[in-house]
């Protein structure tokens, strides 16, 4: 991994983007830390000509985005739209809501859906991936609804932006799941699983949990990953999501980029 494959997820900083010059503000800090890319979501309204002309200024890459995830399903040619503006091959669909994942007949329709949806995006040249919770481990039909979505999509049609530490929460292995979609794991979120006193999982920086990240960063490269995309969803050091994403960048470069 490559320092410049790091990106930092900007959900991490949500209450800093919500207008224009806070976007430009926030980019100008996370260019400071040393991230040279990131992935946009969860920001206030801007044009997409504004955002680029940002980020072009201090030299960020957008590698991927975040939609609104009934805009993928119902609407996914905006997408491809705001893509392009942008510049970016890359989008993850966020989240399931309002999808029973216990029940084996609405996720294989959700990943039906998905498929047909991923067909727009390659045929524009882009690449609509799935973005993973805890609750895509719930069982339908005997396995894990993340494992039906995936049985029941074109891998060159829908592809992963999985997220370690939720696949840590749902009770499954993460290096697994890196091997397990090779070949189709061009995105990965990174965050760490940690216990802090209270007998509970919580989120926390890299390296100040234990998930085995050289073991898992090996795993995802030869599963051919392209993005290692930081978030600090909650429980930031002191508060802070800024300080969170540099103490996860420092030591992402002091100890796993080559």
């Amino acid at each position: 991994m490559k320092i410049e494959q790091v990106a930092a997820q900007l959900y991490t900083l949500r209450d800093h983007i919500k207008t224009p010059p806070d976007i430009a503000a926030t980019l100008k800090r996370v260019r400071d830390i040393g991230y040279q890319a990131v992935q946009v979501s969860a920001m206030g309204p801007i044009e997409e000509s504004e955002l680029a002309k940002i980020l072009d200024g201090e030299g960020l890459v957008c590698c991927v985005t975040h939609e609104p995830a009934d805009t993928f399903l119902n609407e996914p040619q905006k997408v491809v739209e705001r893509l392009s503006k942008l510049g970016v091959k890359h989008t993850a669909y966020p989240h399931p809501r309002g999808v029973n994942l216990a029940s084996e007949e609405e996720v294989k329709a959700l990943a039906k859906k998905l498929n047909e949806s991923g067909k727009i995006f390659k045929d524009a040249a882009q690449q609509l991936s799935y973005h993973n919770h805890a609750v895509e481990f719930t069982h339908a039909g005997g396995k894990p609804a993340l494992e039906i979505i995936y049985d029941e999509t074109d891998p060159e049609l829908l592809m992963s932006e999985l997220d370690t530490y939720w696949v840590q929460a749902g009770g499954a292995s993460p290096v697994d799941w890196c091997i397990k979609l090779k070949n189709r794991l061009p995105l990965l979120h990174l965050k760490d699983f940690g216990v802090f006193g209270d007998n509970k999982g919580v989120m926390c920086e890299i390296g100040r949990g234990n998930i085995d990240w050289k073991k898992l960063i090996a795993a995802a490269q030869d599963s051919g990953c392209e993005w290692f995309i930081v978030e600090q969803d909650s429980n930031w050091i002191n508060n802070d999501p800024f300080e969170s994403l540099e103490v996860s960048f420092n030591y992402i470069k002091d100890n796993l980029c080559s």
